[in-house]
């Protein structure tokens, strides 16, 4: 149950915050578990097929050439590990030449891994460590830079719109004539202006960008699967899987393209066609984690839409439904358990009170070790909120506005797409 006041009874801002942090995680434990089970009972069926077949194949092949099961398990075992250094029965391309490193290192830094390449010296497993540490951090860093700048053109381009669909409708067809909806006579200049003052600050729904984003990941993969489907041989939705499976950075390994030696095509086609797999894959990646990204502010959405079902008036004694203003203490000060015990300290607290002495200890007070580690925790917290505030570029602002809708103070994709879309505003 929860209580806007955040006092007695209720979700504060700052438990408002863990029980949508907890209802998520009871989300994505209900959603594993029926994912579980749904590809469960698709592909169990399947596996013990092939491990009936597998057993027939090994004891015919046995008995064919008068081999013992030990000795064909030994021969088997040497080829897995000829399978991990990259040898295969039919012939591929070479793993570390020039181009094949750089479609590895592709894969290292983008996050997908497909994993039929790995380093297997120790200098190459260390300096893989060191190397995607940066490489990781730094293209996580361009996805969301290219994700502020889609939802900016999305915005500009969706509020254009806008103003030519109000600017239409202004102006209506009427017995022949035109005449102004609002503002007629010498008004028009006026009419103009209030439109242009009510449009200020019109933004985008969300719906509206993840539909956008959503079509450009489709028209992707589809011409993606297309060029798959015809160069690789693979069929259009084995095709349309690889996508979505590179695309979203899942990365299984399974299929993986530009991987054959040669193909039909020809020198100066195999060039065309690698330099077209990695500006797909790279495209397709990157409307891929927009799209991830604005749906997840929808199940945040869901998630809000869920709190406030649950939320129940304060019935607390003494309280009315109006409560009075009450003063919150400094934060970045230490004070003792029993006077901590009384008020509701919070991390999230943005208020700051004008006495400077107000919660603070006298200079000859001695303080308790709990006392000064619990300070010190609270203090820490808030120092870790600032840093990831200066990090976001957009500091929040103080007062109770700043969390009117759930969706102020998000950190990386969330903190980005705050105040851009007209669910993520703080004047909704």
């Amino acid at each position: 149950m929860a209580c806007r006041s955040g006092c007695c009874c209720g979700f504060g801002p700052f438990n408002e915050d863990n029980a949508r942090f907890l209802m998520l995680a009871v989300f994505i434990i209900l959603y594993l578990l029926c994912g579980a089970a749904v590809f469960s009972a698709l592909e169990q069926p399947m596996e013990a097929e092939a491990k009936d077949r597998w057993a027939q194949r090994f004891e015919q092949f046995s008995q064919k050439n008068n081999l013992s099961k030990k000795e064909l398990d030994n021969f088997l075992r040497n080829y897995e590990e000829a399978n991990l250094a990259g040898i295969r029965v039919d012939t591929i391309r070479p793993r570390w030449d020039f181009t094949g490193a750089f479609y590895f290192v592709g894969t290292v830094v983008s996050t997908i891994g497909f994993g039929m390449t790995t380093p297997a010296t120790i200098s190459g497993k260390i300096f893989l460590i060191f190397y995607g540490l940066i490489g990781c951090a730094s293209t996580i860093l361009f996805f969301n830079l290219f994700l502020e700048r889609v939802i900016t053109v999305i915005a500009f381009v969706l509020k254009s719109c806008h103003e030519r669909r109000h600017l239409r409708k202004a102006v209506l067809p009427q017995n022949g004539r035109r005449r102004l909806s609002e503002g007629s006579g010498g008004g028009g200049r006026g009419g103009r202006g209030g439109r242009g003052e009510g449009l200020a600050g019109w933004k985008p729904s969300v719906y509206c960008v993840m539909l956008i984003l959503g079509a450009a990941a489709i028209l992707v993969s589809c011409c993606a699967s297309a060029m798959y489907s015809a160069v690789e041989g693979w069929g259009y939705l084995d095709s349309l899987y690889y996508c979505f499976v590179a695309f979203s950075t899942i990365g299984f390994g399974d299929m993986v393209s530009s991987q054959m030696f040669a193909y039909d095509e020809g020198n100066e086609n195999q060039t065309a066609y690698r330099v077209g797999n990695f500006l797909f894959i790279l495209t397709g990646v990157c409307c891929i984690y927009s799209l991830f990204n604005v749906i997840s502010i929808v199940i945040k959405q869901v998630l809000n839409w869920l709190l406030r079902r649950l939320e129940v008036p304060c019935r607390c004694p003494g309280r009315g439904g109006h409560q009075p203003h009450t003063r919150h203490p400094r934060r970045n000060v230490v004070v003792p358990g029993h006077l901590r015990a009384r008020r509701d300290l919070s991390i999230e607290t943005d208020a700051v009170n004008d006495s400077e002495a107000d919660g603070r200890r006298m200079s000859g007070e001695m303080i308790s070790m709990k006392d000064f580690l619990a300070a010190n925790k609270v203090n820490l917290a808030i120092m870790q909120k600032q840093l990831s505030e200066m990090a976001n570029g957009h500091p929040r602002q103080s007062g109770s506005s700043s969390r009117h809708n759930g969706f102020s103070g998000g950190v990386g994709a969330l903190g980005i797409m705050n105040n851009r879309l007209a669910e993520t505003s703080v004047d909704r």
